[in-house]
């Protein structure tokens, strides 16, 4: 089978527990910004799981990149999933005592003394999703995609079961004035917040319980040699991860402490992060390609059209972020209507938000020459360039245009790695892109983007109009320069016709 072909194929299996489960999580934004009506409230959501982001990249210190690496070179897969496995249960199972004894030092000491449960709810997902890392890494290196789906969909169903129970179903027969004796044993209004860390918690739980027959069917082995060159590959990933989650999560974290002391910091942080969700559909579209082109990039390293396949790919990679940029940012007046009204004042940082994303995809195809030549410690040099340039936007101009400043901190930070990363990779491994092709449509959409600002009237109909015009004449332009690729489309389709 054509390669290409089969990327395809394998980023719409891994696209759909991707689009499935992600939409089932993002139901729970419109929840949160209707229930957490004091956008406060769901500050202390978006700033604690910017914690749990960077502590997750420790406790699974790049093992899954690790484990797909070693399993293609090991003759014997199961010893990697083994050891690799019992080294993670038993990091995390030390970080579990480690938090049971000093979740109260740290709740004090990041303002959160007064809930400090939150904090060893927190500690406890985070171990028991490292515990599962490898188990959801295998299924992956299988090609199990339909059990990986539903492991999937189950986490985060348990999740929005659990959040809707305690959120809104309990509080309502109580508002009905149904106090039955059970509703009062297990919820406690004052603790509202905590019963999203609840939820995740108890969802965490019961799809580590998924994987126990697979993992009592394992040989379980472990061969401290291997743990050891695995260990050599991964810490850069690691550094790579810390630095990459300080690119993603350390605004949420720096607008809690550089806001003027005259604003609410968690209520901005609450409407940041609300409206950053509504980028989701861009780093749904990252993700789902992720998940299946890792796996593929490292099976076409002795091909000799390799090089001419990785082009391709960031060719219909940038094409199709750019369409998904277009799409959110042109109709962002319905778009907004996913998140609730006391969160709208936010709404300017999407597009850019989107941009940012899209340039981290574009990082994400590029970086496949450091993984295939086994310099990872290049990924760690990049990604700590982009987590400064991060901070140091962060630290200087929050003060000054809030988290307007944290959005456009994520475009120059991804598109410094972009830039970095191209001009080492054409050194060492060289790739053929196309990149006189790659900016043109990147600009192309920008420029749309900014020909619909400036032609907005007080008219929704004919906004939305003119808006689906600049669309179509993305389209149309892509459809013009990639005839070839939609001429083998057409063809297949008509191949596969009853």
């Amino acid at each position: 089978m054509n390669p290409l072909k089969r990327l395809a194929g394998q980023t719409a299996m891994y696209g759909l527990s991707s689009v499935v489960a992600r939409i089932l999580n993002f139901l729970l934004v419109p929840f949160y910004t209707r229930v957490f009506t004091d956008p406060a409230e769901y500050g202390v959501v978006n700033e604690l799981y910017a914690y749990f982001a960077f502590i997750i990249i420790i406790l699974t210190y790049g093992m899954e990149t690790a484990f797909f690496r070693f399993s293609a070179r090991h003759k014997n897969s199961d010893v990697v999933f083994s050891t690799s496995l019992i080294s993670l249960f038993f990091t995390s199972g030390l970080f579990i005592i480690l938090m049971l004894v000093f979740y109260p030092f740290i709740a004090e000491n990041i303002g959160y003394e007064k809930n400090s449960s939150f904090i060893l709810l927190l500690g406890l997902v985070l171990a028991f999703d490292a515990m599962a890392a490898i188990p959801f890494a295998r299924l992956r290196y299988r090609n199990k995609a339909s059990k990986f789906v539903v492991f999937k969909i189950f986490n985060i169903s348990v999740n929005i079961f659990f959040n809707v129970l305690f959120l809104f179903f309990i509080p309502f027969m109580q508002n009905k004035g149904y106090n039955l004796l059970l509703l009062d044993f297990i919820y406690n209004e004052d603790f509202r917040v905590g019963y999203v860390f609840v939820s995740n918690l108890l969802a965490s739980v019961f799809t580590l319980t998924l994987f126990i027959s697979d993992i009592i069917r394992t040989r379980l082995t472990f061969s401290a040699r291997l743990l050891k060159s695995m260990l050599f590959y991964s810490f850069p990933l690691l550094v790579a991860g810390l630095a990459g989650t300080v690119n993603d999560v350390i605004d949420r974290i720096m607008l809690r402490f550089r806001l003027p002391a005259d604003i609410e910091a968690l209520e901005q942080i609450g409407i940041y992060g609300a409206n950053v969700k509504i980028a989701v559909f861009m780093m749904l579209f990252i993700q789902m390609f992720r998940y299946a082109s890792e796996p593929f990039f490292f099976s076409q390293e002795k091909n000799k059209e390799s090089g001419s396949l990785y082009a391709r790919v960031l060719e219909y990679f940038t094409i199709s972020g750019v369409t998904i940029f277009l799409v959110i940012s042109l109709y962002l007046d319905i778009f907004k209507h996913i998140i609730g009204t006391d969160y709208h004042e936010g709404i300017s940082v999407v597009p850019v938000m989107l941009m940012g994303n899209l340039m981290l995809g574009i990082y994400f195809n590029l970086s496949v020459w450091y993984k295939l030549k086994e310099l990872t410690i290049f990924g760690a040099i990049f990604a700590g360039l982009g987590a400064l340039i991060t901070i140091g936007i962060n630290y200087i101009f929050i003060p000054v245009y809030g988290y307007m400043a944290s959005a456009w901190g994520h475009v120059l930070s991804y598109l410094s790695m972009v830039l970095i990363s191209y001009l080492f990779g054409q050194h060492y491994y060289p790739v053929p892109y196309n990149v006189k092709k790659i900016l043109f449509y990147i600009f192309l959409g920008i420029g749309l983007y900014l020909i619909s600002c400036l032609i907005e009237t007080n008219n929704n109909i004919l906004n939305l109009g003119l808006n689906t015009l600049l669309l179509f004449i993305f389209a149309i332009s892509a459809l013009l320069r990639e005839r070839t690729i939609v001429k083998e489309i057409i063809q297949l389709i008509r191949k596969n016709k009853p």
